[in-house]
Formats: C-alpha cells, structure tokens, sequence
C-alpha cells in the first residue's frame, strides 16, 4: 500500500470515529464501474468481483435510516438519506454481472454510456443491442458519458457540442427514449461545460468528486462517492457514511476547471 494510500485511510478512521453511527443525510450516488471483468491495464481498481460487490448490496440493503432511489427521482431534501447507484463506460458486466444483483434487491440504477464504445462493439462494452436490453429492464436508466470519452473541459466549441450532443442523439435514437442525464467523462467539467450541458438539454449531471448531496447542490453538478476495488468492507461503509467525504477538497495537480470554482 502506497503512502498516499496509507495517509487516506488514516484520514478516513479519524473522519469515521468523529462521526460516530450517524450517517449524513442526503443524497449520496455510488459511482461504480465494472464488476467483474478484470478490465485490461486496471491500475486504479475500477472492477471490482461480483462477490464483493453483491457483499456490498446487501450490506446496503440492510441499513434502516437508508432509501434506495432512482437518480433522476432523488429528492435530496436532507430529511434521510437517500441512495443512487450509477456506472460510468458501459460496460458488458452491467447487464450480466452487476444488474441481477441490484434487480434481485428492487434497486434502480443508472448507466452512463460511452456512445462511440457502443456503436463501436467492443470487447469489453455493451452492444448495441445488449444496451436496448438494458434500458428496457424495471428501474434502469441510461444516461450518456460523452460521444468518446474525452476530457469535456479540454474540448473546443465543436467538439464540446459532439461530445454532448451527438451522443445524446446517438442513444436516444438507439433506445426511442429520451436521455437527459450525463457523467463528465474523467470528471472534466467546468463552468463553461456546465453551462453547454444546460443548454444541450440535460436536466441533470453527475461528476467524480466525493461528496453528499442537498437540495442547495446543482443539479448539473450532483456528487458522486466512488468505490473502488481495493476498497475493504470497512471503507465502503465509511464512505457510505460520509466519512471519506473530506476527499472533496483536495486539489486537482492540474485544475480541470479554470473559469469557475465548480467541483467536479
């Protein structure tokens, strides 16, 4: 275990012992990836077992003061705490892996899809039809992740719209319904990308920064808990409780969002 690491568990302990058994409240969204496809050159952790992750359900599913909810349905008004699951990609093991064990619980989730990884029929992500598939289960929503997956902060007037707009159009005509959620692809975002996310005609965004969510959080801007495979079962209920919430404010090496303070 690197330092960094070291040092972030360390944190973590202090922020779980000042908070005692008390979990904030709001809404949090869980941001997974992959569950079980061992996803080539993985040196963040982003796919997780199937058996650790289903570990992780239950574990959630067993907490009282606890509301599973659909993303887009979330109230967030700070009353309890409310709990989103969403995956970034598209990958192949949502629909295979992950969506029998959320299913077998009765919660909803969203997957945020790469278009070009779709239409491209990769190896490692959903089919066009697989996708269809998806979509068309009880509870699901799909949402977009950008045209190809690139940095949208870094993005040029042109390619922004493309990012935004064609891989609306792209799943919307593949899936004949509307589709008015995206996650910024590597959490770029700024507020010039904000902004183009409005007017593209999304009514909600997702980005990779940890946090809890309240009715004062833009819409546009919604906080995101990240769970990663290294994560023990020790440190996933710590995040779920907000004890790793800190992580919000640590600076980005490089500032992905120079016009405005936006978090991402």
């Amino acid at each position: 275990m690197t330092a960094r690491r070291v040092g972030a568990r360390v944190i973590g302990e202090v922020s779980a012992l000042l908070l005692g058994h008390h979990y904030r409240k709001g809404l949090r969204v869980l941001l997974y990836h992959s569950i079980g496809s061992g996803v080539p050159n993985d040196t963040y952790g982003i796919s997780l077992e199937p058996e650790r992750f289903e570990r992780q359900i239950s574990m959630l599913a067993h907490i009282p003061c606890l509301k599973f909810v659909p993303l887009q349905q979330a109230q967030h008004d700070g009353s309890h705490l409310e709990m989103a699951i969403t995956f970034d990609d598209g990958f192949k093991d949502n629909l295979y892996k992950a969506s029998p064990i959320l299913l077998k619980h009765r919660i909803p989730f969203t997957v945020f899809a790469t278009a070009s990884y779709i239409r491209g029929n990769h190896r490692e992500y959903l089919s066009p039809s697989e996708l269809r598939q998806l979509a068309a289960m009880p509870s699901v929503t799909i949402g977009s992740h950008g045209m190809t997956h690139a940095p949208l902060a870094q993005c040029d007037r042109v390619n922004l719209h493309r990012e935004l707009c064609d891989s609306r159009k792209y799943l919307e005509d593949l899936l004949g319904k509307p589709v008015t959620s995206i996650a910024y692809p590597h959490g770029s975002v700024d507020g010039r990308v904000r902004d183009e996310v409005r007017r593209a005609g999304y009514a909600l965004g997702v980005c990779s920064r940890s946090g809890i969510n309240s009715t004062s959080t833009d819409r546009l801007l919604l906080k995101r808990t990240e769970i990663l495979a290294a994560d023990s079962e020790r440190v996933f209920l710590q995040k779920v409780k907000g004890a790793w919430d800190w992580r919000q404010w640590i600076p980005r090496s490089r500032p992905l969002f120079p016009r405005r303070s936006h978090v991402v």
